[in-house]
């Protein structure tokens, strides 16, 4: 008899009897890769985790002991074991359940936001406060060994430690997070993972632990010291017993009892406790095991027998500026490139097959990514940056006190900009405009489409005594769209009549302005669509030709507080211009989960709406016996 749709909370798995888990946990993997094939999304880290998060949920009460994933990449079992099975017919989509974290979704959750090395600081918060409120309790992190190459992490487990509270920390170890881990934290993990002398004289402790199924302090002390004793003769882990930080571990992540055990000892214990599970990302779906890119990490639509991609892959940003960094590479010596454990996904993976010796990988670590960028500038370099757009915020400090206040050539490509829709609240990146155009001397393009995307590349890496940024959206790139004219500071894409509205666009939402300007043209309001290619600083040619129409309008498809819009009414301003300006842009909100279009639309960034807010704007300022459609009926 199947056993997973008689889970509907952690209470109903606790009532399964220990020798059956395994069935469940065959059935999770079935269920995993039936309904994720379809939607796409996360599968191999989910994969890796079934077995560790049904132990989870059978040692600690959720939602009242809380379990907090990091990333949440890996979050979709415990979904599945809380009540939102169903919401896996439309996951990502409208209507089902987000990728991520959802506080929206259930109790069970606890965090929406999808950067990684937060977990740690969120579990000492919340110990923190149970403790002051008088009602201690444990509370669990879930954190993947390449999380842990983010200094947040170990900010929060430097606290931790200190603090002395029952804290469950869970390294879910696979040696992976986009890409294979890298940096000391990822060697010193692996020595745990991998010395055989160690396997073998821990064998009778195992055996220990699994026959103790209530451990005290003492002898848990006992158990701990022998560990750390065999650590330190064969592969020494000083990097959490030096916190103070008790250790339990490795543990093999797909035996269920095995992981119930240590994890009971841990709870148990009322302190800081390391429970170390080494994983397989991908287990039980030889696809998602043996496909070296690590593509399975969160492919689109697959076929469940082979694992091959349902839909033919198509050109995308990305691949644009791969290919055009590699040329430009192989042009110019001094380039480098620079990638947060994320190679394959912002297309710098065919640099670093060409020039091994120029790319570097620093983990999971945007803020020290930057630093070490202004490094390699001042030291005569031309570092080239590769990040989502999303995770730019982590480092906005750097980004300003390290690179632009000194003035030095770095260039920051930021991949997945504007609404990228399905990944839901944190992935979209709405805020790089806003918070960079605020920065002395720096200079944003965003590019129209591939072309544009090539040639801009280049002209930023020319530029070395200021930061300059690329921006580009997620997924198959815009059709190219040729000028009608070029000027120095802007293109015009498409030309009015006369001088009634100037249709200002931002990136790939040239596409979009174009449109508006032929559904304005049957409303007989004349448009003119301009795309500025360097959106910040605005340029005084681009000032000057704006203030000739009767109605300037942006379209950006970032914040429209404080983004290009803003800065290109200001300008105007500035020259004493009367002209009005309006800015369409994103509201002030953290867009939820759904396709791109249902994102843009509610954000009142579809065409067709854009289109009725020009007209009537137009006509609530010039009145509509000024409208074009009029003056030409009159002469019929």
């Amino acid at each position: 008899m199947d056993l997973l749709p008689g889970v509907s909370s952690p209470s109903d798995l606790r009532r399964i009897p220990a020798s059956r888990l395994p069935e469940l946990a065959e059935e999770i993997r079935d269920f995993l890769i039936t309904k994720v094939s379809r939607t796409g999304g996360h599968i191999g880290p989910n994969l890796g985790v079934v077995e560790l998060t049904i132990a989870l949920h059978r040692v600690f009460d959720s939602p009242r002991e809380p379990l907090v994933f990091d990333v949440g990449h890996q979050i979709y079992v415990h979904k599945i074991l809380t009540g939102r099975q169903a919401g896996f017919d439309k996951l990502r989509a409208r209507g089902g359940v987000s990728g991520y974290g959802n506080t929206t979704e259930s109790v069970h959750d606890w965090s929406e936001s999808s950067h990684a090395s937060a977990s740690l600081s969120y579990v000492d918060g919340l110990s923190k406060a149970f403790e002051i409120e008088g009602d201690p309790r444990p509370v669990v992190a879930v954190i993947g060994d390449g999380a842990l190459t983010g200094g947040m992490a170990w900010e929060a487990l430097n606290n931790i430690a200190a603090g002395g509270r029952p804290v469950v920390i869970v390294v879910n170890d696979n040696g992976r997070s986009y890409s294979p881990t890298i940096g000391g934290v990822a060697t010193r993990l692996a020595a745990l993972r991998l010395t055989p002398r160690y396997e073998k004289t821990l064998d009778k402790f195992r055996s220990a632990i699994n026959a103790t199924p209530v451990v005290g302090p003492v002898l848990y002390d006992a158990l701990h010291g022998i560990k750390v004793g065999i650590k330190d003769m064969v592969s020494p882990q000083g990097m959490f017993a030096d916190l103070g930080m008790k250790y339990v571990g490795p543990v093999d992540g797909h035996d269920v009892a095995a992981v119930e055990n240590a994890l009971q000892l841990a709870k148990d214990y009322g302190s800081p406790v390391i429970v170390h599970c080494v994983t397989h990302k991908g287990f039980g779906y030889a696809p998602a095991e043996n496909h070296e890119q690590d593509l399975f990490h969160g492919p689109g639509a697959f076929n469940p027998e082979t694992g091959e991609p349902v839909a033919v892959p198509s050109t995308s940003w990305t691949d644009v500026f791969a290919d055009e960094l590699a040329t430009i590479g192989a042009d110019r010596d001094n380039v480098v490139a620079i990638t947060a454990a994320m190679l394959h996904p912002t297309g710098l993976a065919r640099f670093a097959e060409d020039f091994p010796a120029r790319t570097f990988d620093v983990g999971i670590a945007e803020q020290h990514a930057l630093t070490s960028a202004a490094g390699l500038a001042m030291g005569g370099l031309h570092p080239v940056v590769a990040l989502y757009s999303t995770f730019l915020n982590r480092a906005f400090d750097q980004f300003v006190m390290d690179i632009a206040l000194h003035g030095v050539g770095v260039t920051v490509c930021l991949d997945r900009s504007g609404i990228t829709g399905n990944d839901g609240p944190s992935h979209n990146g709405v805020w790089d405009l806003s918070l960079l155009s605020a920065v002395p001397g720096v200079r944003i393009a965003a590019p129209r489409d591939g072309e544009t995307l090539r040639l801009e590349l280049r002209e930023a890496v020319a530029v070395d005594d200021a930061p300059t940024v690329l921006r580009w959206s997620k997924g198959t790139k815009s059709a190219d769209i040729a000028a009608v004219e070029r000027n120095d500071g802007y293109d015009v894409l498409a030309h009015g009549m006369s001088k009634d509205v100037a249709i200002v666009t931002v990136g790939p939402m040239a596409a979009v302005g174009l449109e508006v300007a032929t559904a304005l043209a049957q409303r007989g309001i004349d448009a003119t669509v301009i795309d500025p290619r360097w959106v910040i600083p605005v340029s005084d040619e681009l000032t000057n030709c704006l203030t000739e129409f009767a109605l300037v309008v942006t379209v950006e498809d970032g914040l429209r507080l404080g983004g290009v819009g803003s800065a290109i009414s200001q300008a105007i301003r500035d020259t004493g211009s009367l002209t009005p300006t309006r800015e369409i842009g994103v509201p002030s909100v953290f867009p939820q989960h759904g396709s791109r279009d249902e994102v843009l639309r509610e954000c009142g960034l579809s065409a067709d709406l854009i289109t009725d807010n020009i007209a009537s704007w137009y006509a609530r300022i010039h009145g509509p016996h000024e409208v074009s459609a009029l003056r030409n009926n009159s002469q019929v």
